[in-house]
């Protein structure tokens, strides 16, 4: 659940993010009647990304005939390069993302083609999604995640990333836009670190990689199986018994991630909120 929160909450701000530019865009040329075109675009952005994901599902079950293990790993270390690839593409391209989706919209206003308003509400809530689906795939592929668990964090984190998103665009100045994302990445890759762990963990079951004994055992300080402990399992990617590649893959994976995003010094703009014209 924590797991699939973090997921679901980073995606939709950012989803939420562009559809406000889109909107207080529209206010302040006194455009509000166009509007309608950014909640269908949106809106249809959203069943897309859906129809993904059904689609996603229908198509893994003649796979799972290849061995359900196997197909699941496959998935969840898909879903690592993913997470990685996203948060390293972010972290150098928010401020151009902002100044494109300005220049399309100051395009539209131009041609008086509004559709294009629609568009760009399309393809950013798509993109948001389909990324969110394949993300949640590979959480999903975690043994240790239940479904209805799954679910309920993915929604939680919709509505969280619906409120922040509001609170940014009428007023709120107390949300710290870049902050946010700072902590986010690096709880996304926490998430990945633990994704990238089980797969090796499922590469030791499946005969790939040596088995070993675990490197420790604090099963009876925290169990991992339990409700805290499945928390941090989710988030943070904690083992109780974590063999010698889950352990060091862990480690590894959380430097050279970090030094990849982080370590060279950047200046990151994130998008800001249209001033809306009085």
């Amino acid at each position: 659940m924590a797991a699939t929160f973090v997921v679901t909450l980073r995606e939709a701000f950012e989803a939420a993010l562009l559809l406000g530019i889109v909107y207080t865009f529209l206010d302040r040329i006194g455009a509000r009647a166009q509007w309608r075109y950014v909640t269908t675009g949106g809106a249809l952005g959203l069943v897309a990304s859906v129809a993904m994901g059904v689609g996603l599902t229908s198509v893994s079950g003649p796979l799972l005939d290849l061995g359900p293990d196997l197909i699941a790993t496959v998935v969840i270390f898909a879903a690592v390069v993913l997470l990685t690839w996203h948060s390293w593409w972010m972290r150098r391209h928010a401020s151009a993302l902002h100044g494109g989706v300005v220049r399309r919209l100051e395009e539209a206003r131009t041609s008086r083609r509004w559709w294009i308003v629609g568009l760009i509400a399309f393809t950013g809530v798509f993109r948001e999604g389909a990324e969110t689906v394949l993300f949640l795939w590979g959480l999903l592929a975690q043994a240790s995640v239940g479904s209805w668990a799954g679910i309920t964090g993915g929604v939680l984190g919709v509505l969280v990333a619906a409120a922040l998103g509001w609170a940014i665009f009428h007023g709120g100045r107390h949300v710290n836009v870049r902050t946010f994302f700072s902590v986010t990445t690096v709880l996304l890759l926490l998430v990945a670190a633990g994704l990238l762990s089980t797969g090796l963990g499922k590469l030791q079951a499946l005969g790939v990689l040596p088995a070993g004994e675990p490197l420790w055992d604090s099963t009876w300080l925290l169990d991992d199986r339990g409700g805290v402990g499945g928390f941090l399992t989710a988030l943070l990617g904690y083992r109780a018994r974590p063999s010698t590649f889950e352990a060091a893959g862990w480690a590894l994976y959380l430097v050279a991630a970090g030094i990849l995003i982080f370590g060279r010094r950047t200046r990151v703009r994130v998008a800001r909120p249209v001033e809306t014209a009085r």
